[in-house]
């Protein structure tokens, strides 16, 4: 199993970023997926959840109605868009399996989001 993030970088306030995450080495429409945050000198936050079966989604409160999830199971890839980006969404951002215990069981090495002017 392996996820690989992308698309952080640096971005003003209110902008847009995009992240992905491609999944290999499993069924990819078969589980659930997360994205998972840390921000600086804080604990992990979640974030965003999808049932890649369904879809259905979920997302913290922090983030609804600016950030949407997605996956696509033809290119085995989950994305999380990010609008309305706000100073304190600066985080690194990891996507994450759920192993249907709502155990977390494998994880990306994470892309870092800077939202700063």
């Amino acid at each position: 199993v392996q996820l690989v993030e992308s698309g952080g970088g640096l971005v003003q306030p209110g902008g847009p970023l995009r992240l992905s995450c491609a999944a290999s080495g499993f069924t990819f429409s078969s589980y659930d997926m997360t994205w998972v945050r840390q921000a600086p000198g804080k604990g992990l936050e979640w974030v965003s959840g999808i049932n890649t079966g369904g879809p259905n989604t979920y997302y913290a409160d922090s983030v609804k109605g600016r950030f949407t999830i997605s996956g696509d199971n033809a290119k085995n890839t989950l994305y999380l868009q990010m609008n309305s980006l706000k100073p304190e969404d600066t985080a690194h951002y990891y996507c994450a399996r759920e192993d249907g215990g709502a155990t977390m069981d494998y994880w990306g090495q994470g892309t870092q989001v800077t939202v700063s002017s």
